[in-house]
Formats: structure tokens, sequence, C-alpha cells
């Protein structure tokens, strides 16, 4: 997606007006007074909002048109549902409001195949969400959101989870003149080779403390994946010496882990 184009839908990017929060407050005014030329002044003055958005979308091979056209609905709906009496800058409340817009158009143009009833309960729960939003001024969560469906959160879950859509760990999160954070920035690697390595050098360094018995019988159970009983019969000891024995290894790897 080419977000750099001057022109989007007959739209000429490079001169977008932009509106102060004063100016922008005059407007609002006049639009719920049923101002209608205050009103495009308004959408036009927010367009490089909706701009600003799908540039963090410009990785899912979307043409940046139809984007810009799906954001600009939900600066629509933000401004059909934003209450001035709140004190909250429009673009806080416009931004998620947007960003859900655009998330379903791509949702409903996944090529990966979701059940209807699925999706249904995933677009209540979207709505739900939206509507708590409006009302608490707030992210809920999702046993807020749950609660107002009366369903379970795990169905709630499971929903919300088939309807997303993948994205890219090279996808920018955050940029504020400086360099951009990505996702892969803020994902932590549980499976990290340099971690590994060390967690590996350490557990050697464990074992190579115990005694021969205790090797064995480390190695018997947690390698071989044998019983006590199993491991008792083919050393010639007790079950119970077996499970002391044990014990007391582990407990000697963990002081020095």
């Amino acid at each position: 997606m080419h977000t750099n184009k001057v022109e989007i839908c007959g739209v000429n990017t490079a001169k977008l007006p932009v509106l102060t929060n004063d100016q922008m407050q005059e407007l609002f005014i006049k639009i719920k007074a049923g101002d209608m030329q205050a009103r495009e002044q308004f959408i036009q003055g927010n367009l490089r909002l909706v701009l600003s958005i799908i540039q963090r979308f410009n990785r899912r091979g979307e043409h940046v048109d139809d984007l810009f056209q799906v954001g600009c609905i939900g600066l629509i709906k933000a401004i059909d549902n934003f209450d001035l009496s709140h004190n909250v800058r429009f673009s806080t409340y416009a931004v998620p409001m947007i960003i859900g817009e655009i998330r379903r158009y791509l949702r409903d143009n996944n090529s990966i195949r979701v059940s209807r009833s699925l999706r249904d309960v995933a677009y209540k729960a979207l709505q739900a969400r939206d509507h708590l939003v409006n009302k608490n001024l707030r992210e809920p969560t999702i046993s807020e959101i749950a609660e107002e469906l009366n369903l379970p959160k795990e169905e709630v879950v499971f929903a919300l989870d088939a309807i997303q859509e993948p994205i890219s760990l090279f996808e920018p999160i955050y940029h504020d003149s400086g360099d951009a954070i990505f996702v892969m920035d803020q994902v932590k690697d549980e499976k990290s080779e340099d971690e590994v390595w060390l967690k590996g050098i350490a557990l050697r360094e464990a074992l190579s403390r115990l005694n021969d018995r205790e090797k064995l019988i480390l190695n018997l159970r947690f390698y071989e994946g044998k019983t006590q009983m199993e491991v008792a019969e083919e050393i010639g000891i007790s079950q119970a010496q077996v499970s002391r024995l044990e014990k007391n290894a582990l407990k000697q790897m963990r002081k020095l882990v």
C-alpha cells in the first residue's frame, strides 16, 4: 500500500486542512445544531487523522483508497457519537473508532473463513465493546464484554480470536520523530537462543554436582520417562528411596540453577 501518494479517493492529501482544538469545539457545537457546512468542514479538518491511521495497516496488501474510505466511515461514526460534555479531545475518541472500523473491514475481507455463529458472537462483542467505550470512556475488559452479552468469557475470547487478522511483526506501533517501535519489540521470545543456551550450561553444571546414583535416577525418570517403581526395580532399591533421592537431587539443582 502506497500511503505516500498525494491523491487518495480524489482528495489531495498534501492540502488537507488542520483544525485546532478550539476550532473543532466551535464547529462541533454548530454540527449539533444541524449545520451541515460545519459538519463537512469538521470532516475535512480531520482527514489527516484518517490518513495517519491507515499507515498502520500498510503491510496488509489492501488498496490505500479502500482503507481511506473505510477510515472516513469510522471518522463519521465518531462525529455522530462524540459527546462534547465528556471533556475529551475528539482525536482521543476518534482514533479507536477509526481503527475498529478498518479492522472490521479487514476481517470481513479475510480469506480465512470463520463460521457464521462465531462471527455473530464476535461482532456482538465488538458492538458491546463500542457501547462500553462510549459509556465508560475507557477500554472494557473481556469480562465486562461477556457480562454485557450474558455469555461465558471463554466464548467471547474464542470468537474474537477467530476473527483476529494476523499482523506483521514489523508493524510499527509507535513513532515519535525517532526510531519506530515495532510489534516484535514488544514480544518476548520465550525460546531465545541465548537464554536457552545459558540455561543449558546451568543445568549441566548442576548435574555435574550430583553423585552417580542421583544422575542415574534423574536420567531414568526425566529422560527415559520411567516411573519411580520402574527405576527402583532397575537399580535394586525401594521406591521410597528413589523418591527421597530424586527430591534431594532436584532440591540441590534448584539451588544451583
